[in-house]
């Protein structure tokens, strides 16, 4: 934990210099995903990719510098899935059919989006969206093999673990990640097993794709998680109970 708090000191150092600030969290990046200078040409390079352009359901997270992208996948028709509040308030889906051409951008806002998505339980996920194809997230800091440090509180690779039990996602399903290219190292970082590392990650001057990533299968580590998590998060509660229920968990 030493080694990320240090990794992303310095990154931070050098985010701030080309990053947004946000309305309620200033500079503060252990808060938020900050958006940054060149965004909107990393997002470029993301949806000219053969893996966004051949998705239907795409997870993107609630990242500062991806709202271009949540705005540009509902108007290329494509659904995407997203969670609100640190995954408390859970997941919403933003049906593009559902939504008017000129809500779409009101829609990809953290301030929009649950105003104008479906809220869905992890079952009603499984039962109504049979696969998501694409996952996209910010981060922290990132490594040319893909290894990322977010913030600090694991929320994707959560998120990640949820979608894989209830079976929308499989090893194979791609991740990228979009950051400024100062965010991206060249030095080691080595995963946690149930990191999720990016397949390919876009900057506003590069893509890096990134052989053999890691993809984990082990599910939630109930016993390392964070109890706090458990007791603020909805979704995790009910895939515990999901988990339970099971046959093979007698």
């Amino acid at each position: 934990m030493d080694h990320k708090a240090s990794v992303r000191g310095k990154v931070f150092e050098e985010l701030r210099k080309v990053a947004f600030p946000d309305s309620r969290f200033h500079f503060d990046f252990g808060a938020f995903i900050t958006d940054f200078e060149g965004s909107a040409s990393a997002v470029d390079r993301l949806v000219a990719h053969d893996d966004y352009r051949q998705a239907d359901v795409i997870f993107i997270t609630p990242d500062n510098c991806i709202e271009q992208l949540r705005h540009r996948a509902l108007c290329d028709g494509k659904r995407v899935l997203t969670t609100t509040y640190s995954i408390k308030r859970g997941f919403w889906l933003l049906d593009p059919s559902r939504i008017a051409p000129e809500r779409r951008l009101y829609a990809a806002t953290l301030d929009g989006m649950e105003r104008e998505a479906e809220h869905y339980t992890l079952d009603a996920i499984r039962h109504t969206i049979p696969k998501v194809d694409y996952l996209v997230t910010g981060t922290g800091a990132i490594n040319t093999k893909g290894v990322r440090f977010g913030k600090g509180h694991g929320f994707f690779d959560v998120e990640w673990a949820m979608m894989y039990r209830i079976g929308v996602i499989g090893a194979d399903s791609p991740v990228a990640a979009v950051v400024h290219d100062c965010q991206v190292l060249q030095e080691d970082l080595y995963p946690e097993p149930f990191d999720t590392v990016a397949d390919t990650i876009f900057t506003p001057t590069t893509t890096w794709k990134v052989p053999a990533p890691h993809k984990p299968t082990c599910g939630i580590l109930w016993d390392l998680l964070d109890p706090h998590m458990l007791a603020t998060i909805p979704p995790l509660q009910e895939l515990q109970r999901m988990e339970h229920s099971r046959p093979d968990s007698q």
